[in-house]
């Protein structure tokens, strides 16, 4: 269907180097060091935007799930959290997402919300890592 590109630059030691981090559509770009990824340092890193392009892709499948099953969501809200442990290694992604879908009922919502983590694109690319949902239905 489509393909997408971005690129990063690194320069120096893995401590002291720097980095920039740019997508080709030119919608961010961006720096990225050792403290941005692994302390709390200034810039962005892998897994705060791997966390974005998660909640984007979960937030449209799960409207396409629902809009194929006859549903018009007002809104669908993702929150990804990304957990960079030993390793290092990304071993857990926390999804929260909050809809509210007129006439959904709550059990059908649950299926929709799951069925949407298992089969995102993201998600799929993701399967190193287990992902944990929490997935509420507004009103």
């Amino acid at each position: 269907m489509t393909t997408r590109t971005s690129s990063a630059e690194w320069k120096g030691t893995l401590k002291e180097g720097a980095g920039t981090m740019k997508l080709a559509s030119g919608a961010y770009e961006g720096p990225f060091t050792f403290a941005s990824r692994f302390e709390s340092g200034k810039g962005t890193n892998p897994e705060e935007l791997i966390s974005a392009a998660h909640a984007g892709c979960y937030s449209m499948f799960l409207s396409a799930l629902l809009s194929n099953s006859g549903f018009t969501p007002t809104s669908i809200s993702t929150r990804a959290t990304v957990h960079l442990t030993e390793g290092p290694t990304i071993s857990l992604i926390e999804l929260e997402t909050e809809a509210i879908i007129p006439g959904l009922s709550e059990e059908e919502f649950q299926k929709k919300a799951l069925e949407a983590k298992q089969k995102c694109p993201v998600s799929k690319v993701l399967v190193g890592a287990e992902i944990k949902l929490n997935a509420r239905l507004g009103k």
